[in-house]
């Protein structure tokens, strides 16, 4: 699995708040910094987009 894929899976169990620590120090020795960081960022806005998303679903603009 490439270190990317690992990266966006480490982000996904990191949001879920479920990682166990030996597998987190083994992220933390084989992960490139760089692309946890993106990663990260990438993750964080597709949350809040779909946040965003579900907002506007539910709540009507009062434009009909």
């Amino acid at each position: 699995m490439s270190s990317f894929v690992r990266a966006f899976k480490t982000i996904f169990w990191a949001f879920l708040g479920v990682r166990k620590s030996r597998d987190r120090e083994k992220d933390f020795e084989d992960l490139n910094i760089v692309h946890v960081a993106i990663a990260g960022l990438v993750s964080a806005a597709l949350f809040v987009g779909l946040l965003m998303l579900i907002i506007h679903w539910v709540i009507p603009t009062g434009h009909s």
